[in-house]
């Protein structure tokens, strides 16, 4: 008899007459086993602590926790296969776990936590092929992606993901408000029912549901017995199931707050949906898997759909053989980054001393400028550490808005946030993007000429980064990791000019403006944003 196991292979269902033997080390062998992955615990502690304080402090990982926990009941349940298989030890494993020691090292001088994590998830990898061979590792596959999937991705990419399933979940969110005859007007992210304006972005972030349905996903992808494309597909099934479920729930609140009021968007109701959208993502996500049960002529009661575990029965009893040489060199590669994580010093940034924004002229050549205060709840979650916004005129022409966003460091996930994501939330479309040389200075500026209706706006941005001028924001992440171990230096500014443009308005005249205020500030930035 055989089974599938979740890539689409097969175990076998012994026979008694065939039961294998059950293979074991001693008691003392799995002493040195256990230290060994201790002492990697413990060469990770300051990563996997600041881990512990990303799960307590974001809804959106709040899951976390539970991670850990649910891959050791993975690895639990497939006991009895692991026990009837020999650790025939791998290199690739002393050879993955070498690469992960080399990405320690670089997110310790570079004082990045995220790289630290995912270098974790690989030694962890590296150590377990390294005793048990590729055969017996294939078994364990799943429990170390839901590890990956316990480390939040960087910045850069979660501000990008966020922000198109915030404004995607927006738009669906107002049709199905409409589709209740409800008058709304949807800019960016911001609904506005008359009475009330739902931020989406606040309140129903469709972030704090993918990362808890994608695990859940791959949970219920594990147990599916189906075919390989099956598990896939019900994998990637969380990803539209939550932009939906979001959408429906933003619908639903923009209903209630129709009708009872703004009670309806906060507190404990609020809440509540938030839970019952979930539990019912979960349901869709089940229901997914119990439909493809009968694509391919398989039907059956969907029940017989999920396999509880390995049907190994067990044998006699043996002593497995020495520890594979391979897992022995592993574990002296751990005692060398035990030692590392206690030799490596601890790196702090450097910032250069600069005037605060409070210093910042009002008179820039012929323009006059007046100051304004950004809200406090886009303060918490920019986490800049100062900044400057003003309209600089020259009483003629339309204003020119300034904003520049400081931070003193970069690290820890606290980076300077593109416009490029940001301006749709605000309700604008981005018509066009270039670069263009970036006026009284060198290098280059992004140029983007945004519509919202029939208003149109110009917009240049562009990033001063310790001397650097960039444009990109993958360039920023990858100056930050080099300035971060070459510099100890990870203090930036992004710098952002808006222009409208009136009705029959020339655009060079709008270029003109933005070109002019770009020439006034360059002399001024290095006092404020050091190089």
């Amino acid at each position: 008899m055989a089974a599938r196991d979740w890539l689409g292979g097969h175990y076998d269902v012994a026979r008694p007459a065939e039961w294998p033997r059950v293979l074991r080390y001693s008691a003392v062998t799995r002493c040195l086993i256990a230290a060994a992955f201790v002492v990697l615990a413990v060469a990770f502690r300051a990563s996997l602590g600041w881990l512990w304080a990303v799960w307590v402090a974001r809804p959106e990982y709040s899951h976390g926790p539970m991670l850990p926990l649910i891959a050791a009941f993975l690895v639990w349940q497939r006991r009895a296969l692991l026990s009837t298989r020999d650790f025939t030890g791998g290199w690739a494993g002393l050879a993955l776990l070498a690469g992960a020691v080399a990405l320690y090292v670089v997110g310790v001088l570079g004082a990045v936590y995220t790289i630290q994590q995912y270098a974790f998830v690989l030694a962890l990898a590296g150590l377990v092929l390294s005793l048990t061979g590729l055969g017996a590792f294939r078994l364990l596959a799943v429990p170390f992606l839901l590890l990956a999937l316990m480390v939040p991705p960087p910045n850069v990419v979660l501000n990008n993901l966020s922000a198109q399933l915030q404004l995607l979940s927006s738009s669906l969110g107002v049709a199905f408000i409409r589709a209740a005859g409800i008058s709304v007007f949807l800019e960016g992210n911001v609904i506005d029912l008359g009475g009330y304006r739902l931020q989406v972005v606040e309140a129903c972030d469709g972030m704090r549901y993918l990362f808890p349905l994608m695990t859940l996903g791959l949970v219920i992808a594990y147990f599916y017995k189906g075919a390989a494309w099956k598990r896939v597909a019900v994998f990637a099934s969380s990803v539209p199931i939550t932009v939906l479920m979001n959408s429906l729930r933003v619908g639903t609140i923009g209903i209630l707050v129709e009708h009872w009021g703004p009670r309806m968007a906060d507190g404990f109701l609020h809440d509540f949906q938030g839970w019952m959208v979930f539990m019912l993502s979960a349901a869709l996500l089940l229901g997914v898997a119990v439909l493809l049960n009968h694509a391919g002529g398989r039907g059956g009661h969907w029940r017989d759909a999920f396999d509880t575990g390995a049907a190994v029965i067990a044998g006699p009893s043996a002593e497995r053989g020495p520890l594979p040489r391979s897992f022995g060199a592993a574990c002296a590669l751990v005692a060398v980054l035990a030692a590392l994580s206690v030799a490596l010093p601890e790196r702090h940034d450097a910032a250069p001393p600069r005037e605060s924004f409070a210093e910042f002229p009002a008179q820039l050549g012929p323009l006059r400028g007046q100051r304004a205060a950004l809200p406090q709840e886009m303060l918490e979650a920019l986490t800049l550490d100062d900044y400057v916004l003003a309209d600089y005129a020259d009483g003629a022409g339309a204003p020119t808005n300034l904003y520049i966003s400081y931070y003193a460091s970069q690290r820890d996930r606290r980076v300077v946030h593109s416009p490029r994501a940001c301006i749709p939330g605000g309700g604008w479309h981005i018509e066009e993007i270039t670069q263009v040389p970036l006026p009284g200075g060198a290098g280059f500026t992004n140029r983007l000429l945004i519509t919202n209706g029939d208003a149109r706006q110009l917009v240049y941005f562009w990033f001063e980064q310790r001397g650097r001028v960039l444009t990109s924001e993958w360039s920023v992440k990858w100056y930050l990791l080099w300035d971060a171990l070459t510099r100890q230096r990870t203090d930036g500014a992004m710098v952002r000019l808006i222009t409208p443009i009136s009705t029959n308005e020339p655009l060079p005249a709008a270029e003109a403006r933005l070109a002019g205020l770009a020439r006034q500030l360059q002399p001024l930035l290095p006092r404020f944003v050091p190089r």
